[in-house]
């Protein structure tokens, strides 16, 4: 299945979040976290949904260390929204689809 979500790495973080042209939303994520899983075909809808306008992508946190550390990420998911390098809206914890759609709407 493809998905309009990109995969992030902590090497690829600066060019493809903080210096992205459109507003970039960062699922820190991982694995075994069951609330991530429960929002994840919310994400990849909305992700496909706003295609061209908004930038989403996925961080493991286990598997990127510096950058969950770099923005205090403590509970999974946490929702980082990015507008030209600089973080403008939170959500943390699994939230129903039409809290994530508001929260793309009010990056745009």
């Amino acid at each position: 299945m493809t998905t309009d979500i990109i995969d992030l790495k902590d090497p690829d973080f600066r060019r493809e979040v903080l210096e992205a042209q459109e507003p970039v939303l960062v699922d820190f994520t991982a694995e075994w976290c069951a609330p991530c899983r429960a929002i994840k075909p919310a994400l990849e809808a909305l992700a496909s949904e706003y295609k061209g306008r908004v930038k989403v992508a996925r961080l493991d946190v286990d598997d990127n260390l510096v950058t969950a550390q770099e923005y205090g990420i403590r509970s999974m998911p946490t929702l980082l929204f990015f507008k030209q390098g600089k973080v403008v809206g939170q959500i943390v914890g699994a939230v129903p689809r039409a809290k994530l759609a508001s929260a793309f709407q009010q990056v745009l």
